[in-house]
């Protein structure tokens, strides 16, 4: 079972160290503004392809809903998915 973080539990991680964090917004929206060191990885051609089963995985969008789907999904085929509650509309720092 994936786990959830709030978006202030989150901040806090990504200040202290480099987290894999996948956006799973679309190309326009991670284009127009993401939180630093995302990776695009749109939920609507969402692939597992290049990721590693025993890394964690935090999985963010824009509210909370596409990023549940995707842990479900990664869930499901055996990785280590954490979803960022709130997503980048309750990213507190800039968007790049």
């Amino acid at each position: 079972m994936y786990r959830s973080i709030t978006m202030p539990e989150f901040y806090q991680a990504s200040k202290k160290q480099k987290l894999h964090l996948i956006d799973v917004r679309e190309v326009d929206e991670f284009i127009n503004g993401h939180v630093p060191n995302a990776q695009n990885n749109p939920l609507s051609h969402f692939t597992t392809a290049n990721l590693v089963k025993d890394l964690d995985y935090y999985v963010i969008c824009h509210s909370g809903a596409r990023s549940e789907q995707a842990c479900h999904y990664m869930d499901q085929q055996g990785f280590k998915a954490v979803n960022v509650l709130g997503g980048t509309s309750a990213w507190p720092g800039e968007l790049v």
